[in-house]
């Protein structure tokens, strides 16, 4: 049973339930900065509006006045700083934990800022560099721990493994009985987050940016012009006499935290963050406690534990967890507010926290807090400009870890906002991500849950989503359960992840670990019927576009680095741009006829790839409307695609068409349209995989007839095998095709990742980015480049984040990596970078080595495909 008391303090659920050491931390800290300035009298003219006065507007608005745009920027903060969520925030600064560059680089930068900012500005942010340790409890943990420390460690932050001994010395009330390791970072610690908003918005004021509290945005006011093209044109300000004031602004930051996804819904924009309860105890004083010791993070138990008020904290990321509010607007007047705690379902949480630290147990409870948090669909910050109306920014959904990163997404916002571009990789945190299903009240419910109670699992490498599953599914998806396949999310969709041999084998893919799964048999099985015989795999999940009119094939050339507009029947395959050299987008164009063309993108690209044509159109109209009769069509959920791959396809598909398929009448790159069975599809002759293969894009009426008659043909007579995503990914890598968004981002241009021979820089009218693309060839080989590396040993498994070595020295980390059945041993690609240009002589005289958890394993290294280099197979 739990043996704490009941808190002391009433927990009333009413939106104005304010701690009292909080209410007076927060008023002796705006007393001493009075950073605030009336809202009478805010000025009618800004450059810059930014909503929300937590530590992510502040953090905003103090680096948009680092870059010198302070005197136009204008903060309003509907209540007080800090009143929505920041202010309960623990204030957790942990550089450890993640393999992601940007996230890593964001945690360094924003803890770097914390201990400068009170010097900067005489106002202290509280942070203690008290050191952190995660406990690694369990085997799986520890492998997941040694795998990230090697990430971490050629990140640059300074963890170290120690022992459980170690773990106690350091903080020694805590019960290592069961720790296997610590992973130790003596420079993080905890700051406090009302001090640190308020740090950050004196510094925003002394570079001239206007903070003004009790100014609630009442509308963010847009306008559209001829061309039905969006933009935001300012906001109007509640004013305590019940009249608005307008603020004219070119730029509005939603920094609204749990209010952002209402505020952005209201302008059409989608941010689907949503509001979840979130609990820390803190206990009665304990004489033992010293404030300078470590904060503790044991994942295992879903806790946080760290001295506070001369007592415990224990903070909760429970795998139960629960969303507030979905559906409901969050009340506008929810300031310092506080949500009545679930004890009945919070207890086991509660009590199996404490026994980490037994001494807490027999403490008393002083209060058991909790307050809300928002998450977002798959626990990534939402980011950058809308794709539905210009100049209008967001930065919002933090997960919980707004104080521990605010620091790094205000001065990546900021730069993007100033420069037009982000300097970090945002693929994974783009706003322009998200799709409208994922503001419904029951997805958002069912997501958040899970996405808080997965803070704390291990984190396997194939760990799937579970919740607010099957909401897109394929024409075909009922044939393929037929054929037990395992489904996985998809950006939305069920894809066909692997297939069962039979009904009487699991179709799970777990249990989890990090080695060889129970599918492991079988995707090896699918992977080597594609390299051998033949393969179907559904695709329909693929983002696919129709763009039509005059000048389609002008406005799709000047956005591609290939020449896309030549002639009707082809398909290329290019790259889109920014000005600056960096990828946007990679993917396919067809050319279906002289006005009339199919762009194919990436599922996790969908949103990013209809904002860039629709950026780039919009500035076309305003610019040459004469040249601008182009339209946009979102087909794919209307459009199924069926890949029919390997060195039988073109035999199977031969005997369910009339057309002639063979290699004279429908080259590598044909596309047109084809009849199967009795229904019509578009087939482009082209592969992923690297073999002799055939795209079918189909209307979603006939998919169903289309793939009957593909596999009746094909198992009764080519041995036809369906092959699942897993397949892809290791068939893909083998040839070391590239994926944007998974080992590409917007940093890279395309002298990085080996893909320079799609330019044609002689094609009329260029294409964005050529000049920016040229300068960086004529300087030669690069410094940083994409190879391709292999394991030499069969036996380990690459996933991601592993650090290559060449010569003794980490040269780079793996960007996406899976197993080449074909191959031999685990495969990937790494971004490589050094101080010399890589070629031949660079790849060929060394000794590479990849850093698989503290082990090191022999690699081959290629900047060529090791399979299949010459492509061979697939024209054929």
């Amino acid at each position: 049973m739990f043996r704490g008391t009941i808190p002391l303090l009433p927990l009333v659920g009413s939106t104005k339930a304010i701690g009292v050491q909080s209410r007076c931390v927060r008023s002796a800290v705006k007393c001493q900065n009075n950073v605030s300035t009336s809202p009478s009298a805010l000025p009618s003219q800004a450059r810059v509006v930014v909503i929300g006065g937590g530590v992510i507007g502040t953090s905003v608005a103090y680096h948009l006045g680092k870059l010198g745009w302070g005197k136009d920027v204008i903060l309003l903060e509907r209540d007080l700083l800090t009143s929505g969520t920041t202010w309960h925030a623990a204030g957790l600064i942990n550089t450890f934990g993640s393999l992601s560059h940007t996230a890593t680089e964001l945690r360094q930068y924003t803890r770097d800022l914390y201990t400068t900012l009170e010097e900067e500005t005489g106002q202290a942010t509280g942070f203690m560099p008290v050191g952190f340790i995660e406990l690694a409890a369990d085997a799986d943990r520890l492998e997941e721990y040694r795998r990230v420390s090697v990430f971490n460690r050629h990140c640059g932050v300074d963890v170290q493994e120690i022992s459980a001994q170690e773990v106690q010395a350091l903080f020694p009330l805590c019960n290592v009985d069961d720790v296997l390791a610590g992973f130790y970072v003596a420079g993080d610690g905890r700051a406090n987050p009302v001090d640190v908003t308020m740090a950050l918005a004196k510094g925003a004021k002394m570079r001239g940016v206007t903070v003004a509290e009790h100014a609630p945005v009442h509308k963010v006011l847009t306008t559209t012009n001829t061309f039905n093209n969006r933009r935001v044109a300012g906001v109007e300000v509640a004013q305590g006499d019940g009249t608005l004031h307008t603020i004219h602004s070119e730029i509005v930051v939603n920094c609204t935290g749990m209010w952002a996804c209402e505020l952005a819904a209201e302008l059409g924009v989608t941010v689907p963050n949503q509001a979840a309860e979130h609990y820390y105890l803190l206990t009665d004083a304990i004489p033992e406690v010293d404030p300078t010791w470590p904060v503790i993070e044991d994942p295992g138990r879903c806790t946080y534990i760290r001295p506070e008020g001369g007592g415990l904290m224990v903070g909760l990321f429970e795998s139960d967890a629960a969303a507030w509010h979905p559906g409901k607007k969050i009340p506008a007047d929810f300031s310092f507010g506080e949500i009545e705690p679930d004890w009945h379902r919070m207890g086991p949480f509660v009590e199996a926290a404490m026994e980490r630290v037994p001494r807490s147990l027999s403490a008393g409870v002083k209060k058991l807090f909790c307050g809300p948090e928002s998450f977002t669909p798959d626990r990534a910050p939402a980011v950058g400009e809308a794709p539905t109306l210009k100049n209008y920014f967001v930065a919002a959904g933090m997960n919980s870890i707004g104080i521990l990163s605010g620091g790094g997404i205000g001065r990546v916002l900021a730069q993007w906002i100033t420069t037009g571009a982000p300097d970090v990789d945002v693929t994974h945190m783009n706003v322009d991500r998200f799709q409208r299903y994922q503001l419904t009240p029951s997805y958002r419910r069912e997501r958040v849950a899970e996405q808080l109670g997965n803070v704390y699992v291990c984190h396997y490498p194939h760990q799937p989503v579970e919740s607010a599953r099957n909401i897109k599914r394929s024409p075909v998806h009922d044939r393929l359960t037929a054929k037990h396949a395992s489904f996985r999310d998809v950006s939305g969709w069920e894809g066909a992840d692997f297939y069962a041999p039979s009904p009487t084998h699991s179709k799970s893919p777990g249990p989890l670990s990090w080695g060889r799964h129970h599918w492991f048999p079988h995707w090896a099985h699918e992977h080597a019927a594609c390299r051998d015989n033949v393969v179907l795999m559904d695709m329909s999940f693929m983002s696919k576009f129709l763009v039509q009119g005059r000048d389609a094939g002008r406005f799709l050339n000047r956005l591609s680095t290939a020449n896309v507009d030549g002639a009707c029947g082809t398909i290329t395959y290019t790259q889109w741009l920014n000005a600056h050299s960096g990828l946007e987008a990679d993917l396919t164009v067809s050319k279906l006829t002289a006005d009339k063309f199919m762009v194919v993108a990436s599922d996790n690209m969908h949103g990013h790839t209809l904002a860039h044509m629709q950026k780039h159109l919009a500035v076309l109209m305003e610019e040459d409307p004469q040249c601008a009769h182009v339209f946009i069509t979102d087909v794919t959920g209307t459009m199924a695609q069926l890949n029919v791959q390997g060195p039988a396809s073109r035999r199977l598909l031969q005997a369910v068409s009339s057309s002639d398929l063979s290699n004279d009448a429908f080259p590598f790159r044909a596309v047109r349209d084809v009849d199967i069975g009795c229904a019509l599809a578009t087939c482009a002759r082209i592969s992923y995989v690297g073999e002799l293969g055939y795209e079918l894009f189909i209307p979603a009426e006939s998919a169903a007839h289309v793939y009957d008659a593909i596999v009746a043909e094909g198992e009764t007579r080519h041995g036809l095998v369906h092959a699942g995503l897993k397949a892809l990914s290791s068939l893909r890598l083998e040839k070391a095709y590239r994926d944007y968004g998974h080992d590409m981002d917007n940093l890279d241009a395309l002298v990085h990742v080996g893909l320079s021979f799609t330019c044609d820089f002689e094609k009329p009218g260029g294409f964005i980015g050529q000049d920016a693309t040229q300068t960086l060839k004529s300087q030669g080989l690069p410094t940083r480049r994409l190879l391709q590396i292999l394991v030499q040993d069969p036996e380990p498994l690459l996933f991601h984040g592993e650090v290559v070595v060449r010569n003794g020295r980490a040269v780079g980390d793996v960007r996406a990596a899976s197993y080449g059945h074909t191959l031999g041993g685990a495969v990937g690609l790494a971004m490589i970078a050094d101080e010399c240009k890589i070629n031949k002589n660079y790849i060929d005289d060394a000794e590479w080595h990849v850093d698989i958890g503290g082990t090191q394993y022999p690699i081959a290294v290629s900047a060529r495909p090791m399979y299949d280099p010459t492509n061979e197979r697939m024209h054929c």
